[in-house]
């Protein structure tokens, strides 16, 4: 049986009767079925994007080192000299990851209506009243004092799964 099983495998076949002697089959088997598990879904939360925020700011212009110093013993030309680069670069990355537009899009100073901001003015966040208000009803418009801010676009890159959001800007240790 040995030298028939050693021909014939040289042979290119095992006999089948040969293959069930030693416990194979020639019938290929069902691999069984891989189940696999579903992706895990990482709902973003919303304090996620603020952390991510806070990150690139801190990262392209070092915004927190400047909110979080005690400011109080630099002189005012220092604090101007920090502000400077500090709002270019905050400016810069706004602009990079967000599309602003103003709310009303009118001269400040000026009466306005209300309409005037278009489909947005109907969203009662878009617009606050402030001075003298009518004790009943809305005023029908008013002195234009800011124009607002609306986020037309936010293209914040995705967070990776792995990023650890609330380590801001990492620790920096110098090796001499």
């Amino acid at each position: 049986m040995a030298f028939r099983a050693f021909f014939s495998v040289l042979g290119g076949s095992l006999p089948e009767d040969l293959a069930e002697a030693f416990g194979y089959s020639k019938t290929p088997l069902t691999p069984p079925r891989r189940t696999e598990a579903p992706a895990k879904v990482v709902e973003a939360s919303p304090a996620d994007g603020a952390l991510q925020l806070l990150g690139i700011l801190q990262r392209e212009s070092r915004l927190l080192d400047f909110f979080l110093e005690d400011i109080a013993a630099f002189s005012d030309d220092q604090v101007g000299a920090a502000v400077r680069n500090i709002h270019a670069g905050s400016q810069e990355t706004l602009k990079k990851y967000f599309r602003f537009a103003p709310v009303i899009d009118g001269v400040e100073g000026t009466f306005a209506k209300p309409e005037s901001a278009g489909q947005v003015g109907k969203d009662p966040a878009a617009i606050r009243f402030v001075g003298n208000l009518p004790a009943k009803g809305k005023p029908a418009g008013g002195t234009l004092r800011h124009r607002g801010w609306r986020a037309d676009a936010v293209t914040l890159p995705k967070v990776n799964p792995k990023q650890n959001l609330s380590i801001l800007a990492p620790a920096e240790l110098e090796v001499e």
